[in-house]
């Protein structure tokens, strides 16, 4: 895509070696079960599914542990390896940006998770990405994405986050200052220390960009790919799914989405 930012491609070509290892208290079975049944609440059926911002793996895991057959798709090739590694050749894993991203095939469920939709900077980002989504929908297919809420850019944006793991120190340094308005785009770096700095050097900070999406730009972005809403949640940091949406106390938003005129 000459021209387009690259910003997410190279937050995360530099974060894949590390990902797991910040994101080891993830707990991704019970978030995927909660997920599961959401969409299972508004129609969802068959065993299909594609994942969309793929990243390592995680997020498609456990479906392939419930005989799921899974499809994946990434914007970093270095986080696309480590998936693939995971998940040996079962799994179809593919290098796209969701901004353009090809038809693989009619899913009976396409999700996109773990802040993947955030790193879109405008609606007509967002709706490039759904109308890709939505073309790989299988006939009464589910759509299942989170989009984080402000309270996320006011509180994670805000912090100094530090994880050791194994040599390595994780620092996330936030720089909203706690502020953070509907649609603003907000920042924090990632930077990787070796512990034993005599031996490597640190690597150098990268910028995370993310914007926050109001639910109207949303609703309107899935109605131009032709879906609606069929069921719109909030979650804290616990996953456990609840309405109605209260952007100053959860941390997500869960959008289910289908076909207008679907039986659910």
């Amino acid at each position: 895509m000459g021209g387009v930012d690259r910003h997410a491609e190279v937050a995360y070509e530099q974060f894949a070696p590390v990902y797991d290892d910040f994101t080891a208290h993830h707990r991704y079975r019970e978030w995927i079960d909660q997920l599961l049944a959401l969409g299972s609440a508004h129609g969802l059926r068959g065993e299909t599914a594609l994942d969309v911002g793929c990243g390592t793996g995680n997020s498609f895991l456990p479906l392939l542990a419930l005989g799921w057959q899974v499809t994946a798709a990434d914007i970093s090739p270095s986080m696309v390896e480590r998936a693939r590694a995971k998940a040996g050749a079962e799994v179809r894993i593919e290098v796209a940006d969701m901004r353009e991203l090809p038809v693989y095939g009619s899913f009976d469920l396409v999700f996109c998770l773990d802040d993947a939709i955030n790193y879109l900077h405008s609606q007509a980002e967002m709706e490039r990405a759904l109308r890709g989504m939505a073309a790989n929908l299988a006939p009464h297919g589910v759509l299942i994405f989170d989009s984080n809420t402000l309270t996320t850019y006011r509180t994670f944006f805000a912090e100094r986050v530090v994880v050791e793991a194994r040599d390595r120190r994780l620092i996330w340094q936030g720089r909203t200052g706690g502020r953070a308005e509907p649609g603003q785009i907000s920042e924090a770096t990632f930077k990787i220390e070796f512990l034993a700095s005599e031996a490597n050097p640190p690597v150098p900070p990268e910028v995370h960009r993310q914007r926050h999406h109001p639910e109207a730009e949303i609703r309107a972005a899935l109605a131009a790919a032709g879906l609606e809403v069929a069921g719109l949640y909030g979650c804290t940091t616990d996953g456990v799914p609840r309405r109605p949406v209260d952007e100053d106390v959860h941390t997500k938003a869960i959008y289910v989405a289908r076909r207008p005129g679907d039986a659910y």
